[in-house]
């Protein structure tokens, strides 16, 4: 872990000739620093490891959380940006002007200064400092997998199971496995969603014929237009069949901007009534069921180890070079 220096008391000088001056004593080692591309407005900012992670949690995670959930966040969130510094990975960062930028493509983010001018000017402080304990109390530690810091993924809602890494990216990562969840269910407003839109607007975004997609008042039309062929693991829709052509459920997601891949669609005249169950990719720890996790008592790492299968924990100072 990073001290922060002037905790360690040194012994008193033995007798004999005078302690070597104070220049010569060796210096503490200094916080990883990270950059953030701030998408609003085109700059970069640049702050030291542990206070990035303020700025993340209070992006990522409600502050009424428990602390315990709070904690689980801090953890990923330190896991993800800690990989990234080991590696050097800049991707997804326009012209690499950063290690990250602000958003969910890497970790949403506020900026130092919305905190102090939409937080602690209004009368958010007591949640500011809630979040900020959460990450003094796991200062330094991340979670690896045979001694490497991990993909730390995370979304907010799960449909009662996590998915595994593969079924949603490419990459089987064996610390990504799908986990039950039940907690979303009690806890998470987000859990179940229902948007209604036009059948025309389906059509478009699907790039499908317009007769493709038949007008039923009554919904009969559904089963033949909309049928499941492949379901994940963790119980959302792998591969389906819309108007006879081929999706993956990613890229109905996706094209429809659904909140998951878990979903009910029903025609109704000109109308597309589509039901979806959870919220996110699936993949790592549900928020709301690490919430749901604090709530009947669990710690940040008993959270963390449920969803994320397999790992340890390490400190930041030993993943990373240490600044003299």
């Amino acid at each position: 872990m990073v001290a922060p220096g002037g905790t360690h008391q040194p012994a008193p000088p033995a007798p004999g000739p005078a302690p070597a001056a104070p220049s010569a004593m060796p210096k503490a080692a200094e916080e990883p620093t990270v950059s953030v591309y701030l998408s609003g407005t085109d700059t970069v900012e640049q702050l030291p490891l542990e206070r990035y992670l303020i700025g993340v949690v209070a992006a990522e995670m409600p502050a009424a959380f428990q602390p315990e959930a709070l904690k689980a966040q801090a953890i990923a969130a330190r896991t993800y940006i800690v990989q990234r510094l080991r590696s050097g990975d800049t991707s997804g960062v326009p012209g690499d002007k950063a290690l990250v930028t602000d958003t969910v493509a890497h970790q949403a983010y506020i900026s130092r200064d919305m905190l102090e001018k939409e937080w602690k000017a209004g009368g958010k402080q007591p949640e500011l400092d809630k979040i900020q304990q959460a990450v003094n109390d796991t200062r330094g530690i991340v979670m690896t997998y045979e001694g490497e810091p991990i993909t730390a993924s995370f979304f907010s809602t799960s449909n009662g199971y996590t998915e595994n890494s593969e079924d949603y990216w490419s990459n089987a990562f064996p610390y990504l496995r799908s986990v039950e969840s039940p907690w979303d269910l009690e806890v998470s407003p987000k859990y179940k969603t229902v948007v209604t839109m036009k059948r025309k607007e389906l059509v478009n975004q699907l790039g499908l014929a317009s007769a493709a997609v038949p007008v039923s008042k009554s919904g009969e039309g559904s089963a033949s237009f909309f049928k499941v062929t492949a379901y994940t693991e963790g119980g959302r829709i792998k591969q389906a069949l819309l108007g006879g052509q081929a999706f993956s459920g990613r890229e109905i997601r996706e094209r429809l901007d659904l909140r998951s891949s878990q979903f009910d669609l029903e025609l109704r005249g000109e109308e597309v009534i589509i039901t979806t169950y959870g919220f996110g990719h699936g993949v790592g720890m549900s928020q709301y069921g690490a919430e749901g996790m604090a709530l009947e008592g669990y710690l940040a790492k008993e959270i963390l180890s449920h969803y994320y299968t397999g790992i340890s924990f390490a400190e930041t100072d030993k993943l990373l070079p240490s600044k003299k």
